[in-house]
């Protein structure tokens, strides 16, 4: 073997990462994110959590991405340490779906049905099809499928590359021999921890594992170990993504440590155990591709079955391994528990919990508004002080989720994300501009309430109008957005253009009464800025429902929108319906 082989293997490994990451990528995208999502709701049992932990493995071809998946949702206070315990064992049973694939290279046989099974006869023509629909297709979808095709093509050339690279070791005894040092049960293990660990991927260890059974050389004692080994390499991805999160987060990675190093040394010494009384002869024998898969599969499923009953065990051995929990309890609202940065590495993901944060902060806005509207009614310092500090918690989501999604952005995204992550960029300045007019509102109602200052009875009855008008534009906005109903979103414009008559309306009445002198320049102006903060308030409103309709209609200019609309017939129905409803006294 010279410089060229080893080049070429090399290239071959770096064309089955590629592809293995490529894969992944795309099924992700096909996915739209579904598959993560799925890992949070349905872990009520530990069972289905490891048949659905290996489920998503299986579709996402990485156990690494579900179990840094699971640390991001601990991290987040998304899923306890109990539920995570299943989720790790199950990514370890479905990572093996990947050495199953790359046992196809294994078949023999001159029918051609056959043949067409092994992955050098329909690879090039899945790459082929695959790349055909990426220069000409337009739909997202169909890029998607794509995406996987060529993806798994450009894995089986990689290993494909790599068996033929190492082909002439079998020819090289130096090689043999090396190998045979190997055989030794922990250096066997070690072998495989370390590369795995330096890879970042049991499946891409297990694939030059697979491949280097190309020489004959590899054999079953040989094998197994560093199988074993693999398994425990593959926590290094857990680990670091651990770092710098809270204790929980680190004890799921802790878990995930443990599982396979429990397992590791409970099969080598019940194996070696009885290896000693009945000598397996088989452990000389060349192994092949599919052996091995079936080697990596009943390991896995073993040892998950071995240690499902001691799952909270394995919870115990972490919280005493990491300590116990000290750190400083923050409040729900301040949380934003779901924007973690290891959502990032799966961008549908991220963008879909960028939604949620961005839900939370909309409740905590309206709550903020409306809270503030009801102090005309009945003042109460209580609800001031709570107004005050929901808007520093406001300005505090507006500057996570702004710096999350800027992140994101950086990330491959399919358009349908793209424009959703566009549109809450821009919502959430307008939350984070309703809760400040919040606080404006609040202000004025506190100087009525220390001056002992009182609207004359018709100024007061147009001004609670006023305030319905702005509750229901902040109710129907916000709801549309939270529930994504764009046909409701559609009904803001109106009720926006029916609010900004009143302001006009009231003002005019005012400046009546000021000629009239039936009230006083102090009320006007605490009349005159809330007039202005909820003109202001409906005009957000209006801003959050149009990029929800443009969201989902590319060809809606949200700056146009507010005239395009009013040439709708149901606009112009649905505003005569709000001027009737809010017709000034």
């Amino acid at each position: 073997m010279d410089i060229f082989s080893v080049i070429a293997f090399l290239g071959g490994l770096a064309f089955f990462l590629y592809g293995m990451s490529m894969l992944g990528d795309g099924l992700s995208r096909a996915s739209g994110g579904k598959m993560e999502k799925i890992l949070e709701k349905l872990t009520s049992s530990r069972i289905k959590a490891v048949l659905l932990g290996a489920g998503v493995t299986a579709v996402i071809q990485s156990s690494s991405a579900t179990t840094v998946m699971v640390v991001g949702f601990v991290n987040a206070g998304i899923m306890k340490l109990n539920q995570a315990v299943g989720l790790i064992m199950g990514a370890n049973i479905g990572t093996t779906a990947t050495s199953w694939i790359l046992s196809l290279t294994g078949i023999e046989g001159s029918n051609f049905f056959l043949k067409m099974l092994k992955p050098t006869s329909f690879a090039p023509i899945l790459a082929i099809i695959g790349a055909f629909i990426l220069m000409f297709a337009k739909s997202e979808k169909k890029k998607n499928v794509a995406t996987i095709m060529v993806g798994f093509a450009i894995l089986m050339s990689g290993m494909t590359a790599m068996s033929s690279a190492v082909e002439p070791l079998a020819e090289v005894p130096e090689f043999g021999q090396i190998l045979v040092k190997f055989a030794n049960p922990v250096a066997g293990v070690l072998a495989g921890m370390i590369i795995t660990a330096v890879i970042q991927s049991s499946s891409a260890s297990v694939g030059i594992l697979q491949a280097l059974c190309a020489t004959g050389n590899v054999t079953y004692g040989l094998a197994i170990p560093i199988i074993m080994g693999q398994n425990i390499g593959t926590c290094i991805t857990a680990i670091m993504s651990a770092i710098g999160a809270n204790k929980n987060a680190k004890r799921a990675a802790a878990i995930h440590l443990y599982f396979n190093l429990i397992g590791t040394v409970v099969c080598l010494i019940l194996f070696y155990g009885i290896n000693v009384f009945v000598h397996f002869d088989f452990l000389t024998d060349a192994i092949g591709p599919a052996n091995i898969a079936i080697i990596h599969s009943v390991f896995n499923i073993f040892t998950t079955v071995l240690l499902l009953p001691f799952g909270n065990q394995l919870v115990k051995l972490a919280q005493l391994t990491v300590g116990k929990h000290e750190e400083k309890e923050v409040s729900d609202e301040m949380k934003i528990p779901v924007l973690d940065e290891r959502f990032l590495e799966r961008p549908a993901v991220a963008a879909e919990y960028s939604y949620v944060a961005a839900k939370r902060m909309a409740y905590l806005s309206r709550e903020s508004l409306l809270s503030s509207l009801e102090l005309f009614d009945q003042y109460d310092d209580k609800k001031a002080e709570r107004i005050t500090e929901l808007e520093e918690t406001v300005d505090q989501y507006e500057d996570k989720i702004g710096s999350y999604l800027v992140q994101l952005s950086s990330k491959t995204l399919s358009d349908t994300d793209s424009r959703s992550m566009t549109m809450l960029l821009h919502c959430i300045g307008d939350f984070e501009r309703i809760s400040d007019h919040a606080v404006s509102l609040m202000r004025s109602a506190k100087e009525m309430k220390e001056k002992d200052l009182h609207f004359s009875e018709h100024a007061d009855a147009e001004m609670s109008v006023f305030r319905a008008a702005v509750k229901d534009i902040v109710d129907t906005a916000f709801s549309a957005f939270v529930t994504d109903n764009v046909k409701e979103a559609k009904k803001v414009e109106s009720l926006e253009d029916v609010i900004d008559d009143i302001n006009i309306q009231v003002r005019n009445r005012h400046v009546r009464r000021l000629q009239e002198g039936r009230c006083t320049i102090q009320l006007g102006f605490i009349l005159s800025d809330m007039c202005t903060d909820m003109e202001r308030i409906s005009d957000h409103c209006s801003n959050i429902s149009a990029y929800q309709v443009q969201q989902h209609d590319s060809e809606y200019d949200p700056h146009a929108y507010s005239n395009e609309i009013r040439d709708h017939e149901d606009f112009r129905q649905q505003r005569e319906k709000y001027r009737e409803l809010y017709e000034l006294p």
